[in-house]
């Protein structure tokens, strides 16, 4: 699959493996690919990206996915829902945290030289790579570019999508900047 890939694309993946290992995940996941994306200059995604605003909000996005993070992960939708079952997991997340350590229920690991070998990519990154990759053969695009890896951060369910949503980027908006639609079209 990563033939088709961009040099934009590799190196996507590549950073997100970066991040994955910067904060000792056990797996590359789509957070890490969200947080590559947004280092990237000079790209189709990063074009994207700045024409919506995101450039200058790139430390909201990351705070945002830190304090998903906190909650091991759970989006605001999923804490909302568990909210509506009368449970406040900003409650558990206090008291695991105060018996813990801050970021005890994030899943990122202390001792970050655990892990010798390559990072695996979780459930989650598999599937945006392939949506990627689905979505490009959709636009009879020959390449798998960073652009389409966006696109298939916005439409997957769980936190980088909502966090992306949250800052006005979603499908459709990243596609009309890309492919027109009235406003900006990025170069191909």
């Amino acid at each position: 699959m990563f033939e088709r890939f961009t040099k934009d694309a590799r190196a996507v993946v590549m950073g997100a493996v970066e991040h994955a290992e910067g904060a000792g995940a056990g797996s590359v996941d789509t957070e890490h690919l969200l947080l590559a994306l947004l280092e990237r200059e000079g790209s189709r995604a990063s074009f994207a990206l700045a024409a919506l605003g995101l450039a200058e909000r790139g430390d909201a996005v990351r705070e945002a996915l830190g304090e998903a993070r906190r909650r091991a992960g759970l989006s605001q939708a999923d804490a909302e829902a568990l909210a509506g079952l009368g449970i406040d997991v900003s409650e558990i997340v206090a008291r695991v945290e105060e018996v813990h350590g801050v970021g005890a229920m994030s899943g990122d690991r202390k001792d970050k030289g655990w892990w010798s070998g390559r990072r695996s990519f979780g459930r989650g990154a598999k599937e945006i790579l392939e949506k990627a990759l689905r979505i490009a053969v959709a636009r009879r695009d020959r390449h798998v570019g960073d652009e389409h890896i966006l696109l298939a951060l916005t439409i997957r369910p769980g936190v980088p999508g909502e966090v992306l949503a949250d800052h006005g980027v979603t499908y459709e908006s990243v596609t009309r900047v890309l492919y027109g639609g009235g406003e900006a079209k990025a170069a191909g």
